[in-house]
């Protein structure tokens, strides 16, 4: 069996059985001949029983031979026995222990002034031994085995240790002085050991030692010497066999800082011959060996929570009797175990395929330990990935074009890598996040694919997650998923992106692209190119007039007009891929217009529309129909007197009323918003301000930092210029910032 505790704790290592737990830092020397450890199939390692249940959020800290099993939340402290028949216990405060006879389990818990012992079953009352100042001393709790109660008591001569056992009375005792221990032996500490055997474990002037008390005579024999790194309490013994660690240090490395490494060693009871164990290296502060029959077992405790992978994390058998066989694997991990007298152990760890919950290792004479699930949490052990991912629709119109949604994963010590990919394009972006803090684990994408400096296209989209175990427990989980995402249409929006594209003209009639995005990260804020400039055609010099019109024949992306010399306007329909489909006749006579602009939405009915003004100043409107062969309605007059107007921009809704807006700038450059009614009229202008006449282009942008409210910027020779929309009808833009962009404007180029 195995005794579980760390060396620092004298308390909790006295009333632990289980497995001998050591805390160090270093790393542990393999020896030349230790040989590989053998993988156990969940199959061959897991025998049919049906599991009770098992609290997910508790260790186990004692288990019975017959009919309980002790359990403590590490979050609270607090403890709880159970029965092995279904699982169901009480809680219960203070420090307490379980310990078996051949024929009952006993109860055993530790108060400030007493100690206690009953039998789990509740069959019969408790003994209470005092604790502290009493009438004839001062007494610790020294440990317990089988059905006795061990204290210490401190004198000018040395330690006298006690054994309280019950009686024929309903809680009277006897007390017995343990003998056989050196003189001047102090620092007792007991543990269980066998059925007629408990372990002690105590200190003199020249070192450690260690022997075995006999619980029928109280007599303490076998008594060894302990290496000056021994662990306190770090020690196991079973009716062949005793096992204990040792630590190693470094030259001249302090013992207050704790080993660099630790070692195992087991003695033969018959032979007194002790050999090294080769368990491998190890950095472990807490691994844990045992004796399970003719095997000893070890393993690192926490492998599950690690951040790093590390063969000891495995539950591990190591012959005892043969010493050609391979160690063989027995779980994935350990968080705690806790060992009976028969022999045997029980370890709250888990499989690959089985999953977590309380395991009974035994050694019924095989070719390995045999394991058996005997209570289950319901939780897996390898990594699961849960519910979550993207809605069937992500609408980057919301939430300021950033979107946060979230997958479960069964436990937080993961690396995971979630790639969200466009169909059409093939274009992602990667999202990762390593070791974080809850199971359920949002991810925010700010709306970039590829290198982060393009927004990402509408239309279908893949997801998948890799979850890959930190530790190398268990294999990659992964998941996928689909989902589309949806804006509405921009004017200048030609990629399906929903992203400012600025159109260009050079001197030699090419038609560039330039795509764009506002950045948050960025000058806390700044609106930016998204790669580089993409030609669209050539031959473009042929036209006088160009004018990106927003959605007006029925695609989900913004179209574009051109007016070339012979007054002819032609229809160029965005195909959402940055290109344009071929050009479709709309009609002539378009040279009587001095002045076009489109992409407000003026009627009402989701489409932009188009507007024109004649040199004697009337104001058309041109309303959409959806159709490509013949994309407007005839014409409206909705005004007079627009020649007073050098440019003209539809912005979309800019003022928070109904219909799209429109701005114009006159002569002395004052700039003056038209508000639409939604019945393609508008309202009467209102002042936005002067000094307009800076800039040789206005462009209506529509809503490029997702605000919610349609932007605007200007063009000149010293740069580009964003105006923030406010939603404002009176103040509809903020103060002017600087775009980052990287964008001439001269007279060898025009910008529409």
């Amino acid at each position: 069996m195995l005794l579980v505790r760390s060396p620092r704790r004298r308390l909790a290592a006295a009333v632990s059985i289980v497995l001998a737990a050591t805390t160090g830092v270093g790393l542990m020397t393999l020896p030349a001949h230790a040989s590989p450890v053998a993988a156990l199939s969940a199959a061959d390692a897991i025998t049919a029983e049906s599991p009770i249940p098992f609290p997910a959020n508790a260790d186990l800290v004692g288990a019975g031979q017959h009919t309980h099993f002790l359990t403590r939340n590490p979050e609270t402290g607090g403890y709880a026995l159970r029965r092995y028949t279904d699982g169901a216990g009480q809680g219960y405060g203070g420090h307490n222990a379980l310990r078996s006879t051949r024929t009952d389990d006993y109860w055993v818990h530790v108060g400030s002034y007493s100690a206690s012992l009953r039998k789990a079953d509740g069959s019969s009352g408790p003994i209470q031994v005092p604790l502290g100042v009493t009438m004839t001393g001062t007494y610790t709790y020294a440990g317990s085995a089988a059905d006795a109660l061990f204290t210490a008591q401190e004198t000018e001569s040395g330690t006298v240790l006690r054994k309280h056992v019950r009686t024929d009375g309903a809680s009277s005792y006897s007390t017995d002085v343990v003998t056989g221990f050196p003189e001047d032996a102090i620092w007792m500490s007991v543990s269980p050991a066998t059925y007629d055997q408990a372990l002690v474990t105590f200190s003199v002037r020249g070192g450690k030692k260690w022997g075995l008390i006999d619980l029928a005579t109280g007599v303490v024999g076998e008594i060894h010497d302990r290496g000056v790194g021994a662990a306190d309490g770090g020690m196991v013994a079973s009716e062949t066999h005793v096992a204990w660690t040792e630590g190693v240090w470094s030259e001249n490395a302090s013992r207050e800082d704790g080993p660099d490494r630790w070692t195992v060693f087991v003695l033969d009871r018959a032979t007194d011959r002790v050999r090294e164990i080769p368990v491998g290296d190890t950095g472990s502060e807490e691994l844990q060996v045992g004796l399970v029959g003719d095997w000893v077992v070890y393993g690192e405790a926490g492998g599950l929570a690690s951040g790093t992978t590390n063969p000891l994390h495995a539950v591990t058998a190591y012959s005892l009797t043969d010493a050609a066989a391979a160690p063989v694997k027995l779980l994935d991990h350990l968080t705690s175990s806790a060992g009976v007298p028969d022999g045997s152990l029980y370890v709250r760890g888990g499989l690959v395929g089985t999953g977590e919950g309380m395991y009974r290792i035994e050694d019924k004479g095989g070719a390995q330990p045999e394991v058996t699930l005997v209570a289950t949490t319901g939780e897996p052990t390898e990594v699961v990935i849960g519910a979550g991912g993207p809605p069937a629709v992500v609408d980057f119109d919301e939430n300021g074009g950033k979107q946060t949604f979230d997958w479960t994963f069964s436990r937080t010590s993961v690396d995971i890598k979630v790639t969200l990919r466009h169909v059409g394009t093939g274009k992602s972006t990667v999202l990762t996040k390593t070791r974080p803090t809850t199971t359920t684990v949002p991810f925010t994408w700010d709306g970039t694919v590829g290198q982060g400096v393009e927004s990402a296209p509408n239309g279908a989209y893949t997801w998948e997650v890799e979850a890959s175990p930190l530790d190398g427990i268990g294999p990659t989980a992964t998941a996928e998923g689909n989902f589309t995402v949806d804006r509405a249409a921009r004017p200048h929006d030609f990629n399906d992106n929903g992203t400012l594209d600025l159109l260009s003209r050079d001197a030699d009639g090419r038609l560039w692209r330039q795509d764009t995005r506002y950045s948050d990260d960025v000058n806390d804020g700044q609106l930016v190119e998204a790669g580089q400039a993409a030609l669209i055609g050539v031959g473009w010099q042929i036209y006088d007039r160009i004018e990106a019109t927003g959605n007006i024949a029925g695609s989900a992306v913004g179209d574009l007009v051109a007016r070339d010399r012979d007054g002819v306007l032609w229809l160029y329909q965005g195909k959402g891929t940055g290109d344009l489909a071929a050009r479709v006749r709309v009609g002539g006579g378009w040279q009587i217009y001095d002045k076009l602009t489109g992409g407000s939405d003026l009627t009402g009915d989701g489409r932009a529309d188009l507007l024109a003004t004649d040199r004697s100043g009337v104001l058309w409107l041109y309303q959409s129909t959806g159709s490509v062969t013949r994309p407007f309605e005839p014409r409206k007059k909705i005004g007079v007197g627009w020649q007073i107007y050098n440019q003209l921009v539809a912005t979309g809704n800019i003022g928070g009323a109904t219909g799209g807006d429109l701005v114009a700038r006159d002569k002395d450059g004052v700039l003056w918003l038209y508000l639409g009614k939604g019945d393609g009229t508008l309202a009467s202008r209102t002042r936005i301000g002067g000094g307009w006449n800076t800039y040789t282009h206005l462009v209506g942008v529509g809503d490029t930092d997702g605000d919610g409210h349609n932007d605007l910027i200007g063009l000149n020779s010293s740069g580009t210029w964003f105006y923030q929309g406010t939603g404002n009808w009176r103040a509809p833009f903020a103060p002017r910032e600087v775009a980052g962009l990287d964008h001439p404007v001269n007279s060898s180029q025009l910008v529409f």
